[in-house]
């Protein structure tokens, strides 16, 4: 039996789509700062800010998304200064959906932009250095440019992370049709209802984007490699 997808579906394509286009973009913006530093620091706190940031990578996402929720809630303490704020409450939205998809694919951001700050070494900036060039004029024209193959790897991972997501925004956004459902969710609710036509689609949707990225990455990181030698 041949199955087309509804708009209901659709629609779940294009928010997933748009959340992790979103955090996508404020995690570079945040990972950037805080991978450099990382690279750099030798603070003795280092080690534990890096055990926060690679967290997700082994804690269970519907615990994440369950102490979200209890953070996020009325009665948590960013729930309560929420609502003082009148700005209401972020379980089950789109916004709440993007803090949680954001602290989850942290390391996912970090870890590879860091990595490219490490490789860099200090060479390039102490010859900037000597050439009268100031902290911001190193950092971006000296050390952004060469880390360029990490911010690549971690865009895409980031992206990918973040449309692959299931327990987290299960969790902390539900299955709000046009707010938070978005296509895990989507799949997971086709296989509850014994949909498996629509889940069939859908998830192999997920496996070919899974297999084009991966593809990609591996490709781009083959054609850094060359341009490096």
């Amino acid at each position: 039996m041949q199955y087309t997808l509804d708009p209901a579906d659709l629609q779940a394509v294009w928010l997933t789509l748009k959340l992790a286009s979103v955090t996508t973009c404020l995690l570079l913006l945040i990972a950037t700062p805080l991978a450099w530093w990382l690279a750099h620091s030798r603070k003795w706190y280092k080690g534990l800010v890096s055990a926060l940031v690679a967290l997700p990578l082994v804690l269970p996402p519907t615990v994440l998304g369950f102490y979200l929720l209890l953070v996020m809630g009325p009665h948590g303490l960013v729930g309560e200064l929420t609502s003082a704020m009148n700005l209401g409450r972020l379980p089950f939205t789109f916004a709440g959906l993007v803090i949680g998809s954001v602290l989850f694919s942290l390391p996912f951001a970090v870890q590879p932009i860091q990595n490219a700050f490490e490789a860099m070494g200090k060479r390039p900036l102490e010859v900037a250095s000597t050439l009268r060039a100031n902290a911001w004029d190193r950092f971006f024209s000296v050390a952004l440019p060469l880390a360029r193959p990490g911010f690549l790897t971690a865009t895409i991972l980031a992206f990918a992370h973040t449309v692959g997501e299931f327990g987290v925004v299960l969790m902390l956004g539900g299955n709000i049709p046009g707010e938070t459902r978005v296509l895990s969710v989507a799949i997971y609710g086709h296989v509850e209802a014994m949909e498996y036509g629509a889940a069939h689609l859908l998830s192999g949707g997920m496996v070919l984007f899974s297999f084009v990225v991966l593809l990609g990455l591996y490709l781009a990181g083959g054609s850094v490699n060359k341009v490096a030698r």
